[in-house]
C-alpha cells in the first residue's frame, strides 16, 4: 500500500521512501480465465473539453468515464520517454522500480534494454521527471477532477506507472482502490489511468463492473494481491476499457476493477494518478480495515 503525504498542502507533491532497486513483486500465480469476461466496451467522449454536466452525471451513476483522446500525441510520447528514461537508469537517484517476480532469476543477465520488459511498477516519480509531472498537473485533467470531487481543490496523492511486459506482465486482481487508502468512507477518490501504449483486452486493459461503486466497500483478502475474493468475482460480466495512447479512464475509488495477465507480445504501459480533495484528513489504518479487511470477521476466501 502506498504511503501518503500530508493533505494540508494541496499543491505540494511530496515523495515517500521508494523501494530499493531490484525489489520484486510477490505475485506471479496465473489467474483463472473465468475472472475476466468482458461483454462490451465502456462509454466515453473524445476529449477532456467534451465533459459536461451529462458526463459528470454518468460518472456518478456508473463510476467511470473514458476520454479517448485526453492527451496529445506529443504529451503522451514525452511522458512515455520520461518513464523509459527512469527505467533505463537516467536518474541514478531514482529507486522506485518494482520488478516482476518471474524475472528474478534472469534479471542479472538482462541488458538495460531488456530490463524494460521485466518491470512491474514504477512509482513516486513525479519529482524525478518533469514530463511525467506535467500529466499529473495537466490543467484540463485537474479541471475535470475538480468537478468529480465536488468542486474542491484537487490533490494528487499517489503516482505510479503500471507496466505489463509482453507475455510476462501479471494480473492485478479485482479490487477497490479505496481499500488501499486511509481516507474516511465517503471521501471522493478519483483514479486517472492513462494509456502510454495501446491497451487492449489481449494485453491487459482495465476491466470493471459499472455501478458497483454504489454498493460500498467489499472485503479484501491477501491472496495473489490485496484483492476481492476470486469466488465472488468468477463469472462476472465486465466492461473493458481499451485505449489508444493518450486515452484516459477516470474511475471512482470504490469501483471494482482489475486487469488480466498480458497474453500478447505487446507492451502495455500506463500511468495512474489518484486524486482527492486537498482538505481531506486521513484516518488510522485500523479504521479502514474495519470496512475493507477480513480481520475479526467470520469470512473466508
Amino acid at each position: 500500500m502506498a504511503g501518503h503525504p500530508s493533505l494540508r498542502q494541496p499543491r505540494t507533491i511530496m515523495t515517500t521512501v521508494s523501494p530499493a532497486p531490484s525489489q520484486f513483486d510477490p505475485g506471479s500465480v496465473m489467474h483463472d480465465p473465468g475472472l475476466y469476461q468482458p461483454v462490451a466496451t465502456g462509454f466515453g467522449v473524445e476529449h477532456l473539453e467534451d465533459i459536461g454536466s451529462r458526463e459528470i452525471a454518468y460518472y456518478r451513476e456508473h463510476g467511470y468515464l473514458i476520454v479517448r483522446q485526453a492527451f496529445t500525441p506529443s504529451e503522451t510520447a514525452a511522458a512515455l520517454q520520461g518513464l523509459v528514461d527512469l527505467i533505463m537508469g537516467q536518474r541514478p537517484d531514482f529507486t522506485g522500480l518494482l520488478f516482476e517476480s518471474a524475472a528474478k532469476d534472469i534479471l542479472p543477465t538482462l541488458t538495460a534494454e531488456q530490463r524494460q520488459d521485466a518491470v512491474r511498477k514504477v512509482w513516486h516519480f513525479v519529482n524525478f521527471d518533469g514530463r511525467l509531472k506535467a500529466l499529473a498537473d495537466h490543467a484540463k485533467l485537474l479541471a475535470v477532477v475538480r468537478q468529480l470531487i465536488g468542486n474542491r481543490t484537487p490533490f494528487m496523492f499517489q503516482d505510479m506507472a503500471l507496466v505489463k511486459p509482453p507475455r510476462l506482465g501479471r494480473e492485478k486482481p479485482w479490487h477497490q482502490d479505496h481499500a488501499y487508502f486511509d481516507y474516511p468512507l465517503g471521501t471522493p477518490v478519483v483514479g486517472a489511468w492513462i494509456a502510454l501504449d495501446e491497451a487492449s483486452v489481449e494485453n491487459g486493459c482495465m476491466q470493471f463492473l459499472p455501478g458497483r461503486h454504489l454498493d460500498g466497500p467489499q472485503i479484501h483478502f491477501q491472496r495473489r494481491d490485496w484483492q476481492i475474493c476470486d469466488t465472488q468475482m468468477l463469472g462476472s460480466k465486465s466492461i473493458a476499457a481499451p485505449l489508444q495512447p493518450g486515452g484516459l479512464l477516470l474511475f471512482d475509488g470504490l469501483l471494482p476493477h482489475g486487469t488480466p495477465h498480458n497474453s500478447s507480445p505487446k507492451r502495455r504501459r500506463a500511468l495512474q494518478f489518484h486524486y482527492t480533495a486537498g482538505d481531506v484528513v486521513k484516518i488510522a489504518p485500523e479504521e479502514r480495515l474495519k470496512h475493507f479487511g477480513s480481520e475479526g470477521r467470520n469470512v473466508t476466501c
